[in-house]
């Protein structure tokens, strides 16, 4: 009934987009090179001046209640010479949902802002009153989703799983040539505020321990961890891109490593740490502007100190295509296995995707297309949080055993497959909805994803 519900509700949120936007005008006169365009009736419409998609933020969560809101993307073209690609890109989102979760972001993205050099900032306030926890290690952690379907006899809460989270990101990058347009070198630094503590019982009627507690308890969690933290990283790496259109390329290489450094000074954590992230992203064309393969292959690993549990989530890419840079699990990695399910000190991921652009077509003064996608997502931990040294007597609910919460040694791959819907306006502005079905029910059952843009 809730999948009707929102489906219902993204249908009713985009026409209302449409309306919106047949109002908007670009803000400069044809050239040349659009009166051209308008007597082929099958080619886009070069677009130059800002442009707008804005959309409403409905949307329903059993758990979470009403999301409601608004985002906007302002693009600018310039004289339209570089279209699709943009000048400067600002991104707003406010959307809160009734029980008190939401997302509260700015973004901007730039190659014109400083001559040479590709400017991109995130600012970024995203509270969770049920942000996911499964444990550590991927399967090394069980998942027993009895505990939290409600009518099982073996339920506890539909909480379980779940702990409070508020999360602040500060994030400023930047990107210039070593090689005109293909090698770049990546500065940047980002600044992390980061609170956690357990559910709000009296909000959702919780009235057993949750996994985040039983973690407290044994201390798996170290004390120091428990309510979260603040800290910067500090970003180098290099970037070498020859994609041949940045929303959906359909050839070329997007290759990057990046060291992320959090010094202790900076910090109020007990110890620094230094991660290495590299990422590989690769296109192909088998059909020309309609049938692509795309692929992205991940590692991210502790390469010195120690990662504390609340930033062992995040992931560092040189460039944001959402909201939240962190998983592993869920609508930004593996779609389909749960978010956040596999965690660990260090992971792989690998995702692969068929992309179909279905139809070309022009509507209320803008270049739309429809494409499809088929896709295999796949990650798993390579480098362990210590769990096992550091369990004493724990102290277990009656009924329960160790192996109830822990199966240590079975890591291995998280997989899941799916098909998405892609509508883009302008190549630059994309509504992503993905569905992915998890392949094993340790890791849960499927996800419906609803958001903006292709993964990679």
């Amino acid at each position: 009934m809730t999948c009707i519900f929102t489906r219902t509700v993204l249908i009713i949120s985009f026409l209302l987009c449409i309306f919106i936007t047949s109002g908007i005008e670009d803000y400069t006169s044809d050239t040349t090179v659009q009166k051209k365009e308008k007597k082929k009736e099958n080619k886009e419409k070069v677009k130059k001046g800002w442009n707008v998609g804005p959309l409403p933020v409905v949307s329903y969560d059993s758990d979470l209640g009403f999301q409601f809101g608004a985002l906007v993307n302002l693009y600018h073209y310039g004289d339209g010479s570089r279209y699709p690609m943009y000048d400067h890109s600002l991104y707003f989102e406010a959307s809160w949902y009734t029980k008190g979760s939401g997302i509260f972001r700015f973004y901007y993205d730039s190659d014109r802002l400083i001559k040479g050099i590709r400017t991109s900032l995130d600012i970024s306030y995203m509270p969770d009153q049920a942000f996911h926890f499964f444990g550590y290690n991927g399967y090394e952690a069980v998942y027993d989703k009895p505990w939290e379907s409600k009518g099982n006899e073996a339920y506890k809460t539909s909480f379980f799983y779940r702990y409070k989270r508020e999360f602040f990101r500060f994030k400023l990058d930047f990107q210039g040539d070593i090689i005109e347009k293909k090698f770049l070198w990546l500065a940047g630094v980002d600044f992390y505020n980061i609170w956690t503590t357990t559910i709000d019982r009296n909000k959702f009627d919780v009235d057993t321990t949750i996994l985040f507690d039983q973690y407290n308890a044994w201390n798996i969690i170290p004390e120091s961890e428990r309510s979260g933290g603040r800290f910067a990283v500090f970003k180098i790496g290099l970037v070498f891109d020859t994609r041949d259109n940045e929303p959906n390329p359909g050839r070329g290489i997007w290759t990057e490593i990046i060291l992320a450094s959090a010094p202790k000074p900076t910090s109020n954590m007990d110890r620094g740490f230094m991660k290495l992230a590299i990422t590989h992203r690769q296109y192909f064309t088998f059909v020309e502007d309609k049938l692509t393969f795309a692929y992205r292959l991940a590692y991210q690993g502790t390469v010195a100190g120690y990662t504390p549990t609340y930033a062992q989530v995040l992931m560092y890419y040189s460039k944001m295509t959402g909201a939240y840079n962190e998983g592993l699990g869920g609508g930004r990695t593996l779609r389909g296995v749960g978010r956040n399910r596999v965690l660990g000190d260090g992971w792989i991921m690998g995702n692969f995707e068929l992309r179909w652009k279905v139809v070309n077509f022009q509507l209320i003064n803008q270049n739309w297309y429809l494409a499809l996608s088929g896709f295999f997502d796949s990650g798993k931990v390579i480098q362990f949080i210590e769990v096992e040294n550091r369990i004493g007597d724990i102290t277990l609910p009656e009924g329960e055993s160790e192996e109830d919460y822990f199966n240590f040694g079975q890591e291995g791959f998280h997989n899941a497959a799916g098909a998405g819907l892609y509508l883009a306006m302008n190549q630059n502005f994309i509504i992503r909805i993905n569905y992915g079905k998890a392949l094993d029910p340790q890791d849960g059952n499927s996800g419906f994803y609803i958001g903006l843009n292709f993964l990679f």
